[in-house]
């Protein structure tokens, strides 16, 4: 009975040592810049899902799994935006979300930057993803704040065309506790 007792402890102090936060959409931004015809486009991404355990005193400890509902896609050109939805991109019919997970977060020598290493999942290929975020705490949770380079034709986004190969993303996420 007391191994069990003690067990049940060790359970409960380690569920409760580290804090879960849930991203929501409200007040978070999930952003894309990429050149077409040398000219900057803008767009962005919502329908936040996942879970985020985070304890800045303990980074090694943390995970995100995050996705995001691919059809949100808006660069402001509703004929675009249907494009770039369609088979040729990210052909939201088969894949719907796309997928941010931790592999390993660590400190940096910056107070409140991490390094994320990672994977990043676009129409079912994944690929490593690293950068470094800031987080900064706020009364119900945190805001996290990174931004990263990919190539879309490793996700076979796109073929050749006049769209820059590279794209830049800038997350901001609002994290907030999670309901027990």
């Amino acid at each position: 009975m007391k191994k069990l007792l003690f067990l049940l402890i060790v359970v409960v102090s380690w569920k409760t040592g580290l804090a879960q936060f849930k991203p929501v959409d409200q007040g978070s931004a999930i952003q894309f810049t990429i050149q077409n015809f040398g000219f900057d486009i803008n767009g962005s991404f919502s329908g936040l899902h996942g879970a985020i355990n985070f304890d800045p005193q303990n980074p090694a400890t943390a995970t995100f799994d995050v996705d995001i509902d691919a059809n949100t896609i808006n660069t402001d050109n509703s004929t675009r935006d249907s494009h770039l939805r369609g088979e040729d991109y990210f052909d939201v019919k088969k894949h719907p979300r796309i997928r941010l997970m931790s592999t390993k977060i660590s400190a940096t020598d910056k107070k409140d930057v991490y390094l994320f290493t990672g994977k990043l999942t676009i129409k079912n290929t994944t690929k490593d993803v690293s950068f470094q975020f800031q987080s900064v705490q706020s009364t119900d949770g945190y805001l996290f704040k990174g931004t990263f380079t990919i190539k879309r034709k490793d996700f076979d986004v796109g073929g050749t065309s006049t769209i820059s190969n590279e794209l830049e993303v800038h997350l901001n996420i609002v994290a907030k506790k999670a309901q027990s």
